[in-house]
């Protein structure tokens, strides 16, 4: 299962404009993956995120605050 996050804001990336992300639902091996990783807090989810929609960090990086708390959201759902 994943979800498919509409961006109003979308993002170029490699000439290439992005404007949804499909976020998979994560495991237990991407928790664990996260953890592992150096870096400060923001970072390591901004990794995690990246993997989830399997993307290039940088695509994440580039999200306007809206549409990164709407993926964050997403996210949160997962894990209720």
């Amino acid at each position: 299962m994943s979800e498919i996050i509409q961006l109003k804001f979308p993002v170029e990336y490699n000439g290439e404009e992005i404007r949804e992300l499909e976020l998979r639902r994560p495991k237990i091996r991407d928790q664990l993956t996260a953890t592992k990783r150096k870096g400060s807090d923001e970072e390591k989810e901004i990794k995690l995120l990246a993997d989830l929609c399997d993307v290039a960090p940088e695509v994440i990086e580039e999200l306007d605050l809206a549409d990164y708390a709407q993926l964050g959201k997403a996210y949160e759902g997962f894990l209720k």
